[in-house]
């Protein structure tokens, strides 16, 4: 069986904890704790060629008062993004992290607008959203709550390292 370091990245509060609840353990939970550290599950894929078990790391929310932390990346085959589509701030500073990201690994990067299930208020043009997730190998429109895109996102990710 193949293991693989995924990172989940993004400001605080955009739900990195509760997708990865979603995905783990099948449940979400309208409590709000935030993350200190990081915090490391396991899931185990059998839907690509050969098992994969994914190492997913679940890392504080990034912000002015806390900053971007290389060491959690070292060692990751892949990296998670995620944003908050009630907040347009988060997508911005999504941008931020995978730009800095990228200046200490070459990895996969997916951007996941979080919270699909509730109103957007983003201020983004398609053409803007767009020209933005070109950077990235693909963006999933996610929900923490009903599950939406959760498990495909994961399982896009297991399939694209381990091709």
């Amino acid at each position: 069986m193949i293991q693989k370091k995924i990172c989940i990245l993004g400001a605080s509060g955009v739900g990195k904890t509760s997708l990865i609840k979603q995905y783990v353990e099948g449940i979400f939970s309208e409590k709000y704790l935030t993350s200190i550290g990081v915090k490391i599950d396991k899931k185990i894929i059998d839907s690509t060629a050969q098992p994969v078990q994914l190492m997913i790391w679940d890392i504080e929310g990034i912000d002015r008062y806390c900053g971007f932390q290389p060491k959690y990346v070292r060692g990751a085959s892949g990296v998670i993004i995620v944003t908050d589509t009630t907040r347009s701030q988060s997508l911005v500073e999504g941008i931020e992290i995978f730009k800095l990201v990228k200046e200490v690994a070459d990895i996969p990067c997916i951007l996941a607008l979080n919270k699909a299930d509730l109103e957007t208020s983003w201020h983004w043009s398609e053409k803007e959203l767009s020209e933005l997730k070109q950077d990235f190998v693909t963006c999933f429109d996610t929900s923490a709550k009903s599950g939406q895109g959760v498990e495909q996102m994961f399982t896009y990710m297991a399939q694209i390292l381990t091709e």
